[in-house]
């Protein structure tokens, strides 16, 4: 129980510094960017708040005596246990919310963020957070 409790702990911290790491991206940069430039923006601004990040991990699918290696991408992984996706749209929709539980169920990963960047405030429906 001690060890579930500090676990969580850690993801919510964890979460929280890639939260303001976002956040600090997108009050310099605003709304209207590719997710591209977004992704390699809050990837440095993880790495120079400390973060071990991997940017487009392949994940393999498997399917009964089928293995699809480098099914998907996943766009951001920090401290080997958070996915981040990385989206530049209008509104987050259930779709990009089960990309994420994918990727968090395939990878065994505990925790996902999605941030949309293309938000005027990300506070404002720009952050999803998951776990499994």
């Amino acid at each position: 129980m001690h060890r579930e409790a500090s676990r969580r702990d850690r993801g919510g911290r964890l979460s929280g510094d890639v939260i303001g790491a976002a956040i600090e991206v997108h009050r310099h940069l605003g709304p209207g960017l590719l997710e591209s430039a977004y992704r390699r923006c809050l990837v440095h601004e993880l790495r120079l708040r400390g973060h071990q990040v991997l940017t487009e991990v392949p994940l393999e699918l498997a399917y009964k005596s089928l293995l699809v290696g480098s099914a998907y991408r996943v766009d951001v992984v920090v401290d080997g246990c958070l996915i981040v996706e990385v989206k530049a749209v209008a509104a987050l929709l259930p779709v990009h919310e089960a990309q994420l539980l994918t990727y968090l169920r395939l990878s065994g990963k505990p925790l996902g963020l999605l941030l949309n960047f293309g938000v005027q405030l990300l506070k404002d429906g720009g952050i999803i957070r998951l776990a499994m």
